[in-house]
This record gives C-alpha cells, sequence and structure tokens, in this order.
C-alpha cells in the first residue's frame, strides 16, 4: 500500500510538471511576527512541542549495536538513548535516581553507567545494578530506582522518543502512518558516514526553511544555481509533510543524466526517483536525498530550539546506503557533507539569523505565507492548534487523523 501511495505521489509530480503547474495553497496567509520573537510563546512551544510531542531522537545506524549510547539534552531535559542488550532501543531520562546527576556524556559503548556524585551503577537498560557502600547507605528497594524510561519507538530505521514518561499519545498514531513510507528509504541498514552539529536561529525561523523551495534560485544562486527549480507540491499526513518539485524528469542515480520518467513503465522507477525531495517529520526532522562519494546518502537534519528565542542547534547526520569501501568513496561524501554544511550553515541559517535580528526590531508585526508557500502555512497551523491542546484532545487529535486518513485510503 505505501508502495502504492509514492507511486500516486509521483504520477501526480509529472502531471503537474508536464502542465507547467504546481498545488496551490487557498490564500496568502499571514503569521505573527510575535510567533517568532515572544520570550512567553517561546517557553511555551518547548512545554506544549518538545517536552509533550514524540520527537527523532537518533538514526538507528547512529546505535549501531548493543551497548551504544548518546547523552543529549532536549529542551533542558537531559536523555539518554541506548542500544539495550536485546538490540531494542530505549530512551531514559539522563539522571541518577539517588541525586540526580546525569549517569552518561557524550556518546560510545558500554553496557553499564556509574554516576560520576556517589558511584550508583545502572545497567544500559536502565536497571540499577548497584549502590556505593550499601550497607552504610541503608536498604532500598533496587527496583524502585532504575531510571526512568520514555515511551521509546523503533520504525523505519528511527528512533522516536517522548519526553513525557506518562504520555498517554501512541507514538505510532502521532505518525500517522508517514514511517511507512519513511521505511522505503531503507535506513535501517545504511550507514552513519559524519555528523555535525551547527547554531541556527530561531527553531520556526530555521524550519521554515525546510518547507520552501521558493528560495532555492533566489538565496542558493551560487551553490544550486540561479536557473535552480523554485516550485513544490506537498503532501501531508498530520503534521508530517513530503515537498517535491512537479516534474517528469529525475536525475539518474549516480550522474547528471536526466531520467523521463513518463518513457518508462511504472515497474521500472527507481526508489530514489520515487523519495525525491524534502521529507519532514514535525516539529524538527528534515530528511533530504543526495548522492555523493559513489553512492546514495541523505541529510537527516535534527533540529531542536536553543537557550533563547533567537536560537537553534541542528545536528546532521549524513547517512549513506552504503559504507564507503575506498579513499574516492569517502572523499566524494566528505565533499558532498562540506558542500551540505555551505548550503545550510553559511545560506540558510545566517540568512535566518538576520531575518530574526530584523523581525526582532518589533517594527513589523506580520510576516506572509504565499500560495505557493502551503507547507509552512500547515506547519504553523500544526504549531498553534498543539499548543493550544491539552493532553487529552492531543490524544484525541491524532486518532481522529488516523481515522480521516484511513477513510481516504479506503475510498
Amino acid at each position: 500500500m505505501s508502495r502504492q501511495k509514492l507511486l500516486e505521489m509521483t504520477r501526480s509530480l509529472i502531471e503537474h510538471g508536464a502542465a507547467d503547474t504546481m498545488e496551490l495553497a487557498d490564500d496568502v496567509v499571514s503569521v505573527p511576527v510575535s510567533d517568532y520573537t515572544d520570550e512567553a510563546r517561546y517557553e511555551l512551544e518547548k512545554e506544549k512541542i518538545f517536552k509533550r510531542l514524540p520527537l527523532m531522537v537518533a538514526p538507528s545506524c547512529e546505535l549501531p549495536e548493543p551497548g551504544c549510547y548518546k547523552a543529549m539534552d532536549i529542551a533542558g531535559i537531559p536523555v539518554l538513548v541506548t542500544r539495550q542488550k536485546d538490540g531494542t532501543a530505549q530512551a531514559f531520562l539522563n539522571s541518577c535516581t539517588h541525586r540526580g546527576n546525569p549517569v552518561a556524556q557524550g556518546s560510545g559503548k558500554a553496557t553499564r553507567f556509574t554516576c560520576g556524585y556517589h558511584g550508583w551503577t545502572f545497567k544500559n537498560d536502565g536497571d540499577l545494578l548497584a549502590i556505593a557502600s550499601p550497607k552504610d547507605f541503608g536498604t532500598v528497594d533496587k527496583a524502585l530506582f532504575c531510571l526512568k524510561k520514555f515511551p521509546t519507538l523503533e520504525r523505519a530505521g528511527l528512533i522516536w522518543a517522548t519526553l513525557d514518561p506518562d504520555s498517554q499519545l501512541d507514538i505510532e498514531s502521532y505518525l500517522c502512518g508517514y514511517d511507512s513510507l519513511l521505511e522505503h528509504f531503507g535506513f535501517d541498514d545504511w550507514h552513519l558516514f559524519d555528523q555535525r552539529t551547527i547554531s541556527g536561529p530561531n527553531w520556526k525561523t530555521a524550519y521554515d526553511g525546510y518547507l520552501d523551495f521558493y528560495h532555492l534560485p533566489v538565496l542558493h544562486k551560487d551553490t544550486f544555481g540561479a536557473d535552480f527549480f523554485n516550485r513544490a507540491n506537498f503532501f501531508a499526513w498530520g503534521p508530517h509533510q513530503r515537498l517535491s518539485a512537479p516534474s517528469k524528469f529525475v536525475q539518474k542515480t549516480g550522474s547528471d543524466e536526466q531520467l523521463d520518467l513518463t518513457g518508462m513503465d511504472e515497474k521500472d522507477w527507481p526508489i530514489d526517483a520515487l523519495l525525491q525531495g524534502v521529507w519532514t517529520i514535525f516539529p524538527h526532522i528534515s530528511i533530504a536525498s543526495f548522492y555523493g562519494g559513489g553512492g546514495r546518502g541523505a541529510l537527516i537534519s535534527q533540529l531542536f530550539p536553543g537557550k533563547t528565542v533567537s536560537e537553534s542547534f541542528t545536528t546532521q547526520f549524513y547517512v549513506m546506503e552504503h559504507e564507503p569501501t575506498d579513499d574516492a568513496v569517502r572523499k566524494g561524501a566528505d565533499e558532498q557533507f562540506a558542500f551540505l554544511e555551505t548550503v545550510v550553515a553559511e545560506e540558510d541559517y545566517e540568512t535566518g539569523k538576520r531575518q530574526h535580528k530584523a523581525l526582532q526590531s518589533g517594527l513589523m508585526d506580520k510576516v506572509w505565507f504565499g500560495r505557493n508557500e502551503g507547507g509552512g502555512q500547515i506547519f504553523h497551523q500544526w504549531v498553534d492548534r498543539l499548543i493550544k491542546a491539552d493532553d487529552a484532545e492531543l490524544a484525541e487529535i491524532f486518532a481522529s487523523q488516523n481515522q480521516d486518513d484511513q477513510l481516504e485510503a479506503a475510498e
């Protein structure tokens, strides 16, 4: 069924490309500048979105085998993600149950974590293994002092966690079937070639750029070229979106040759042609496919709010279908990853920082999204909707969304 959906979207892109059209939103809409600059709004977004919704905490290939772990901070919450002995992934509150000190830093491989404050030791499945000087400390039920678990789901080669241990929002429901489409990338078996973290502007300013092809031939004229496409059709599953340029042509994997899909049988359409464009996972992930270093690759951008309303940070994971096997392939992949840093860090994010500074002047009250910027319109509508919803409403929203999607699929 999910492949049929990919084919359906590709047919739509081909039809619009042939007609020189694109799908347009109903109207031009405005977003208050205060949505980007107001500190109270920013704190509400962190509480209602980043501390309450499922977040993609790691690509599976970042934790490739049992014992692998990484510690991270998300909106002020210390998080520990581990690959357990049985191969499953689990996210925990990175906080010793004795006095709260983080039990792990950085990333690596470990079967246990020992708190650097008093020496309490935990297994990588979160169970309390031992406490220091137990005779002196007193008797405790170790089962009551395990690391606090966050709801965790691994699907489509990606690991999600909800930073609310008591969340009633099912992660699978939240994904609205989008994960079944992401499965076609095959990230389960991909290789993590490299990663880096870059600073950015306000998180929504940064995320707007991932949902916008309109700027490509202008902002990126020196990297992509002034004749680069600037149109995108948008496909949505709840708040998650894919955007792709309407065209019957796709670049042939590994070359500059353009394939005309209309001259091919649908069964022969290559999978990378069906997955072209940018796939976003609300509220903070962008996945874009590339070819570099002798094989298929993808840039997975993981965006989080920073310490202030003006800041964000993004970890970029460059994953490859196959691990490079020689120097020429590695060199090509390095060059591709360096190119993407220029595009995002030096062009997108530096522009976003200047943009945000101008908005903070207080002399504008609105920004605008055109009919050709439907992705941004959808994104801001979902931000507004979800920060206004209480916990019970949140679960109802996605239960209803899934029912609507199922009905649409049946029609």
